[in-house]
Formats: structure tokens, sequence, C-alpha cells
């Protein structure tokens, strides 16, 4: 069903972006065929990447995802920038029907205006589009924030969290990243490394050479890790637990530890994402926070910052959430602010305090558009 909601929306875009680009300044002939067979031949390279892999497999799907991942992002800011136009256009239009232009030999005004409309659209796209794949494939932002936290002992004061989310390994996204995201981390020196979701877009047998280098993550107090949503998309997401585990994670699976220093100690939980129901596999809060302290501080993993809601419920000190992307491509922060009740950054949700990481990676298109990738270390106060 998402698949061909996504291929309408598509479908509809690409349609405008033919009819502006090249009906509007073309005439009928074998010029406008010629770029009608090129957008064609552009819109069946982005079906092959969105269909595609599930079938070939994720190394085989490398050459063609590439290309055709860069043109879903560049369809939709030159789609975008197409329609800042069109109030331009409607003037210009409103003009000739109050003082209709002489004819004159060759390119008619209007045409003239299509072409000049088509390459600042071109520009403006191609422009944000590499702004956006640099952004994308960059190293992510190192972020330190305190955090003070009212019931934690005073024996963890100065303990430092990294938090990772949407490290997204996949067609796109392979084991230099994750080399390079765990070596960040671990120049942090943390106490403790939580993974918040939504590392895997494929199978074990796909991408577990992607993901071995987690083995070599370094905290004092271990790696921790939940499920995110996409966790649930692929097959054989109990086989992926598995495989953290063998690499030295522990997966949090609707359960919590003690994180002890001395006498001193405080409760780490976590919990499976929303997307598990489908899977049989559900978010139970219940279960996860059993035998919890209520006398020292809690800190709670939970894919989606909408899970929030019920942590706040269960006086959960501290919710570590990613998911968002921070937006990842504007204008859709808009849309995902929708859904969830904060896009990235601290925030209060009653005593609940929620952090909101941006991400390391990205999914579908390479690019980031008015947000950067991160990785957050949080030095929890007293």
């Amino acid at each position: 069903m998402f698949i061909l909601v996504l291929g309408s929306i598509l479908g509809l875009m690409t349609f405008y972006v033919w009819f502006r680009t090249i009906r509007d300044t073309t005439g009928p002939g074998r010029r406008r065929r010629i770029l009608t067979l090129a957008l064609l031949g552009l819109t069946a390279l982005l079906v092959l990447t969105l269909v595609l892999p599930r079938v070939t497999g994720i190394e085989q799907s490398g050459w063609f995802a590439w290309p055709g991942y860069v043109w879903f992002g560049l369809l939709v800011y030159l789609f975008l920038a197409l329609l800042v136009i069109e109030p331009v256009r409607l003037v210009a239009w409103l003009r000739r029907r109050r003082a209709p232009a002489e004819p004159t030999p060759g390119l008619d005004r209007r045409q003239f205006l299509a072409r000049a409309g088509a390459m600042a659209a071109g520009a403006a796209a191609v422009g944000v589009t590499g702004v956006g794949v640099t952004t994308a494939m960059g190293a992510p932002d190192v972020l330190r924030v305190p955090v003070r936290l009212p019931r934690l002992d005073a024996a963890f004061d100065g303990f430092r969290v990294a938090v990772v989310s949407d490290i997204h390994l996949g067609p796109l996204l392979g084991r230099a990243h994750t080399e390079r995201i765990v070596r960040m981390i671990n120049e942090t020196e943390p106490d403790l490394v939580a993974v918040v979701g939504d590392l895997v877009d494929g199978t074990v047998e796909q991408l577990g050479p992607a993901a071995a280098p987690l083995a070599d993550l370094v905290s004092r107090e271990g790696t921790f890790f939940v499920t995110g949503n996409h966790e649930y998309f692929v097959d054989g997401t109990t086989s992926w637990l598995r495989e953290l585990e063998r690499l030295g994670l522990q997966v949090l699976r609707n359960e919590n530890t003690r994180i002890r220093r001395g006498a001193a100690a405080f409760d780490l939980a976590g919990v499976n994402d929303i997307a598990g129901e489908s899977r049989s596999d559900p978010p139970d809060f219940g279960r996860a926070l059993r035998g919890v302290d209520p006398s020292t501080a809690t800190v709670l993993l939970a894919h989606q910052p909408v899970q929030v809601a019920e942590a706040a419920q269960r006086q959960v000190d501290l919710q570590l959430s990613g998911h968002t992307h921070g937006g990842q491509m504007w204008p859709f922060h808009y849309a995902v602010e929708l859904a969830q009740p904060v896009l990235a950054g601290l925030s209060t949700v009653r005593d609940t305090q929620l952090y909101v990481t941006r991400g390391a990676g990205f999914w579908g298109p390479p690019l980031r558009v008015g947000t950067r990738p991160d990785i957050s270390v949080l030095t929890l106060r007293t």
C-alpha cells in the first residue's frame, strides 16, 4: 500500500515536471520526444530503485539505487521549484489576457518564459540536491548536551551517554558508514552507548558484514539497542537481534537493566518500536519498566518520540529517541511534526525529558536539507 501511494504521488509529480519542463518549452517534434523518453527512463529507474532491491538483493542494487535515489531527490526539488514559479506564470498569463502581444517570428513570449522558468527551477533543484547529498554523506555532527536528572545519584554526575539512531545500513550506506560512526563514538569515550533503532534496511545475510564494526564500540557500561520501525520491515527481525547480541550489543526487548557505580544505580529500560505490533512484538511499557526503583532515575530507550506520552505517565525521567531524522528534507519536516511531538533536541513532556537525535544516516534519497546528521553525547547531571 505504501509503495502504491508513493508511486501515485511520484507519478503525478513526474507528469507535472514533464508538462512544465518539456511540453511547455518545446514544440511537437523530435526534441520533445527525446526529452520525454529521457524523463520516462528516469521514472523507470526510480521504480526499479524502489522495488528491485527486494528481488536482486542489497549488493546487486547499488548500481541503480544511487542514480535512482538521487533522481528521486532532484525530482522532489524540481517539483517544488516549479511550484514556486507558478504565481509568476499566473501574472504573466493575466497580462497576456489583458493586452495580447503581437505575434512575432521565432520563439514566442510564452515559450521564452517557460524555458526561463524551467532553467531557473532546474538550477535551484540541482543546487539544493547537491548541498543535500554533501550534507547527508558527510560526517555526523557530534553534539554534546547536558541533561539534569533530579533523581540521578551524585555518583553518576558527568555520566556520558552516546546516542545514535537511524544508521540505515542498506543499498547506499555500508560498512564504511558503520566504521566512521563507531570511530566517532569511541573518540567521545562514552560511559554507555545507546543505539535507538533503524539500524538496517535488509537481512543479516545481506548486511551482516556492514554491521560488523559495531563489535568495536567501546564504553564502560556497554552498548544497548532497541528496535526501530525498519527492523520490522525486513525479514528476519529475530535474526538481527541475535546477530547484534553476537556483536556485543545488549538488546532491550521490553526489559530493563541496572547500571551501577558502587552502591549507586539507575535503571536503563528499552521498549520495542510501535511497528512491532505487526509482528506480534509490540511495545510493552509495563514489562519494560517492571521492577525499576522509583527512588532513582530511569532512562528509557524508545525509537519513536511519540512513545513519550506513555513514558511520562509512568514517571520515566529521560527518554532517548530517534526516528525523525530531524525532518531530513525540507519542507517535509512539517509532515513529521504532525506525527511526532518534536523533531530534534531536548524537550520536556510533563515531568519526563525527551531527547531526539537527528540520526546518523538517511532513508530514501541520500539528501539532508535543513538538517544535519548527528551523534549525540548526553552528559547526565544531578
